[in-house]
């Protein structure tokens, strides 16, 4: 659910679910974050033959920007992380 309110206004909402607090991200973040080459050429012709070009950037405003968290990474990163644990 995508809210243009407060964390406080979206924290009250009813269907508002607590481990989900960590996808939080403020509106000048995701201004930010959409504002990217990686969204701004998504309509290009050939804009899945550049996406390695776009990765960079993309991680480097991730964390410019603070999302950093696990709600937020990859899910394959996840098992690899669960993998490492495991094998520790």
């Amino acid at each position: 659910m995508t809210f243009f309110r407060s964390e406080e206004h979206l924290r009250n909402w009813a269907q508002f679910d607590p481990a989900t607090k960590d996808g939080i991200v403020a509106l000048p973040s995701l201004l930010k974050l959409f504002s990217i080459r990686m969204f701004r050429r998504r309509l290009d012709p050939d804009y899945f033959s550049h996406m390695r070009e776009y990765a960079p950037e993309f991680m480097s405003t991730l964390r410019e920007i603070g999302i950093t968290n696990d709600f937020w990474s990859i899910p394959i990163q996840k098992k690899r992380k669960a993998d490492e644990h495991e094998s520790k």
